[in-house]
């Protein structure tokens, strides 16, 4: 019996215990659900006071918003009146002044019948007084027909042809004295330009000449210039177009071609080959060729001188470089890039007398001569090649017409044109220009006199010019 209740004795403690578990879990529950309905009446109740004062703070907020409205809808009226108000002053006072006007209008109107009744009464007096009047002249005129023996047509007639007999002569002698003045102003104006042309123009008296002929250290050069078999001369020929001229001038080669830049360059390449002393054919191409571009270069840097010497722009690079070449070009010893500088500023000049355009006057004296560059490898006139070229890198057809008609190649028909002749002529006959100057030919005659008497024997010598 004790040992079953040993076995019964903790299954009933644990009964008890779970029993009292139990219990203690549902009193938990219970609790807890007393709290949740707690819980939960508090914040429906928080929910309501909340939502109580929400609409509270709605209720006011829609008052003053109301309010606001109210106000601001006071102020809009209150300024609209006050618009209202001013409008309706100004046209009040539009509405005087139009009254002020129409009653203005209207005294004006009274004051133009008046006229026109005054105007009326006068029409009809001098409606009368010309009616009496004509039957004056008519009565006149027939007593005057029958003193003259003549109609009223007839002695028209003969009066206007005496009168335009008298016209005819009088025209005639006012035409003669105004062509006369205007010949004699004329030739005044152009002497006076012209000769302040050639004033202020200060260029040098005696321009360059192309130089055709090297010096050599000494004659044995011309056998190392000639080479072996003619082979040296040969290959600077070939590589420069040229002829080389080497004969019993001692010390001394000449060169020959038509062709200035050529000619410039086997002189300059020339030079360096005897400076150098390795004369033989691949050195001669290399040298020729280094002094093309050197050359090239100049004739480049020449023709941009004389553009900006002048002040011109925008001229075709094409014409620079031809402007250039003419740096290489003479004509009657004169060098025509300098030559060509001139006529610019002397067409300059002029154009500024004249009240004319300088820069087209400028340009076209700068431009004049340019196919000189090119006449000895085309067939024309240097002034219809120039023409030509000045035509085909864009020049304007007044520059192309000056060019063309500065030798009569064309007859000129603007004033841009005959400045440009009148500067050319200026230009070539300047002392000095085409001839040697005085110095420079008695200077020569004292050298020649100088040589004479290195001689022996020889005390005096006199240079005369036959």
């Amino acid at each position: 019996m004790e040992n079953i209740w040993i076995f019964i004795a903790p299954v009933l403690a644990g009964i008890v215990a779970l029993i009292l578990g139990i219990l203690l879990q549902k009193k938990r529950a219970e609790n807890d659900i007393l709290l949740s309905k707690q819980t939960g009446q508090k914040i429906v109740a928080d929910a309501q006071n909340e939502s109580k004062s929400i609409v509270k703070m709605a209720e006011i907020d829609a008052k003053d918003y109301v309010y606001k409205a109210k106000n601001d809808f006071e102020n809009e009226c209150k300024s609209r009146q006050q618009d209202l108000q001013k409008q309706e002053k100004r046209l009040i006072s539009r509405e005087e002044n139009v009254d002020r006007k129409l009653d203005l209008i209207d005294r004006k109107e009274l004051d133009i019948i008046k006229r026109d009744n005054k105007l009326n009464k006068r029409e009809h007096y001098y409606d009368k007084k010309q009616t009496d009047l004509s039957n004056k002249l008519e009565e006149v005129c027939q007593q005057l027909e029958k003193i003259s023996g003549m109609t009223q047509s007839d002695a028209k007639r003969e009066l206007i042809n005496n009168l335009v007999d008298e016209a005819k002569h009088e025209a005639a002698k006012h035409i003669k004295q105004i062509e006369d003045e205007a010949k004699e102003q004329a030739d005044r104006k152009a002497k006076d330009v012209i000769g302040l042309a050639i004033q202020r123009y200060a260029g040098e008296y005696v321009s360059e000449r192309t130089v055709s002929v090297v010096d050599l250290p000494n004659d044995e050069m011309k056998g190392r210039i000639i080479g072996r078999e003619g082979r040296n001369i040969r290959a600077l020929e070939s590589a420069t177009g040229v002829d080389l001229i080497i004969d019993d001038t001692p010390q001394a080669v000449i060169i020959s071609s038509f062709n200035p830049i050529r000619r410039e360059v086997a002189r300059l390449a020339l030079e360096k080959l005897v400076t150098d002393g390795r004369i033989h054919p691949a050195r001669i191409e290399e040298i020729v060729n280094k002094t093309s571009q050197e050359v090239s270069q100049f004739i480049k840097e020449m023709g941009d001188k004389a553009t900006f010497d002048l002040g011109l722009h925008g001229i075709h690079p094409e014409l620079i470089k031809y402007l250039g070449r003419l740096k290489l070009r003479t004509s009657f010893a004169q060098n025509q890039w300098q030559h060509s500088i001139e006529v610019g500023f002397l067409c300059g000049i002029m154009a500024a007398e004249l009240g004319i355009n300088q820069k087209h006057a400028k340009r076209a004296g700068l431009l004049h001569d340019i196919g000189k560059a090119i006449d000895h490898e085309v067939d024309g006139s240097h002034a219809v090649i120039g023409a030509e070229l000045a035509k085909k890198y864009g020049e304007s057809p007044k520059i192309v017409h000056a060019i063309r008609a500065h030798h009569e190649d064309e007859k000129p028909n603007s004033l841009l044109a005959v400045m440009v002749q009148a500067a050319d002529a200026l230009s070539g006959a300047r002392p000095g220009a085409r001839h040697e100057a005085l110095e420079r030919y008695v200077s020569r005659l004292d050298d020649l006199e100088k040589i004479c008497k290195s001689f022996n024997g020889v005390d005096k010598a006199y240079a005369i010019q036959a």
